[in-house]
């Protein structure tokens, strides 16, 4: 009688026990249920994704876009647009150097020498970063039939001539006023593109070609006025 009382006690605390531990284990995942459901929430890629800024254009200003918009947006990295303006840029810059090439055996003024030094330093690096774009895009540089003489600040055969056939104070005075018309068409031509342009590079380059053909053209004027 005493043996089965016994073994009656020892299965009821057993039993106890069991319940205790049961109910203590399905507490804790109940307390643990938030903790997890805020670690997965914020693992989320989309979750408290801060907005982007994004730059604009010279002389625009930056817009705040959400993050995902800006991840899955596909903009043209070039338009057309793009290439006319590398493809007539190369010819204008070519001839500026031939301009600039005369200089240093014509030219009186040490000033107008700067002035042509520089612009071999600045604009033969130039070529070959238009030339380097085209050829990453798989595009001829050459336009077939294109008169190039049409473009803006372009000077004519007869003026190149006449400048090459010039000398001293003469050539000063002459390459001033048509590498100042020339410089003038670039800038036209730059500040154009970046209207209408759609490649990043094509417009840091364009702004850069206002820029600094901006600062040239007064650097002449003042050589005009001495």
């Amino acid at each position: 009688m005493t043996d089965r009382r016994g073994r009656t006690l020892i299965a009821v605390t057993v039993g106890a026990l069991v319940l205790v531990v049961l109910g203590l284990t399905l507490r804790s995942r109940a307390d643990s249920a938030p903790e997890v459901a805020a670690a997965t929430s914020s693992a989320s890629p989309t979750a408290d994704v801060p907005p982007v800024i994004v730059p604009g254009r010279p002389g625009e200003s930056a817009a705040v876009r959400p993050a995902q918009e800006v991840r899955d947006a596909s903009p043209p990295r070039y338009n057309s647009l793009d290439v006319w303006f590398v493809r007539m840029m190369i010819p204008h810059h070519q001839q500026a150097l031939e301009m600039a090439a005369l200089a240093e055996s014509r030219a009186a003024d040490p000033r107008v020498r700067a002035v042509a030094d520089r612009i071999r330093a600045a604009q033969e690096p130039e070529i070959g970063l238009m030339r380097g774009w085209l050829a990453a895009r798989g595009l001829p540089a050459e336009v077939p039939g294109h008169d190039h003489g049409t473009m803006r600040g372009m000077q004519s055969p007869e003026a190149m001539r006449g400048l090459a056939a010039a000398r001293g104070a003469d050539f000063d005075r002459l390459f001033v006023q048509m590498m100042t018309a020339h410089h003038q068409g670039a800038v036209a031509m730059a500040t154009d593109l970046l209207k209408v342009g759609a490649d990043l590079t094509m417009s840091e380059f364009a702004n850069s070609v206002a820029t600094e053909q901006g600062v040239e053209i007064d650097r002449m004027h003042e050589l005009l006025a001495r």
